[in-house]
């Protein structure tokens, strides 16, 4: 999944932000900037440009966190609604399954949602502080299957 690459919008009036300089960290991010970028529905969008503050459980510190998508969108009763958007695997939005080992892989999978929580909360907290909506698309909303990134259609 992981394909680091540099995005050039076809709208580029669209963007919020440096539209020579986005850069995408998913072939699923790609999708989705390019969903954004030509959908007559979404009026601007931004890439990893809002940053939350948030805790981590893990050191008790503060860090940033650079949320994956912020997008202007109207809907058909012309009302204008921001959302962020996180583009994550379905696989790593719950904590993983304990199978009664604590492996290397259980602890760091364990690790990993415990920090992805503490961002997602303060990222629901950031978003209603401003009337806006977080949100978290997996594979499932992207049209994708999870181990192949393939369309569920093309299957």
């Amino acid at each position: 999944m992981f394909h680091k690459r540099k995005y050039t919008p076809l709208n580029p009036e669209k963007y919020e932000g440096n539209p020579t300089n986005i850069i995408m960290r998913s072939s699923w991010e790609t999708r989705f900037a390019s969903w954004c970028d030509r959908s007559n529905h979404v009026l601007k969008w931004r890439s990893e440009e809002t940053v939350v503050p948030y805790r981590s459980p893990v050191d008790n510190r503060l860090h940033r966190y650079f949320i994956d998508f912020t997008i202007k969108v109207k809907n058909k009763h012309d009302q204008i609604h921001t959302y962020l958007v996180e583009i994550k695997p379905k696989v790593q939005c719950s904590p993983p399954k304990f199978t009664g080992r604590r492996t290397k892989k259980y602890l760091a999978e364990s690790k990993a949602y415990t920090v992805n929580a503490a961002k997602w909360k303060a990222a629901e907290q950031y978003a209603l502080d401003r009337g806006q909506k977080f949100v978290i698309l997996t594979e499932d909303e992207l049209g994708l299957t999870w181990k192949t990134g393939l369309d569920k259609k093309t299957k």
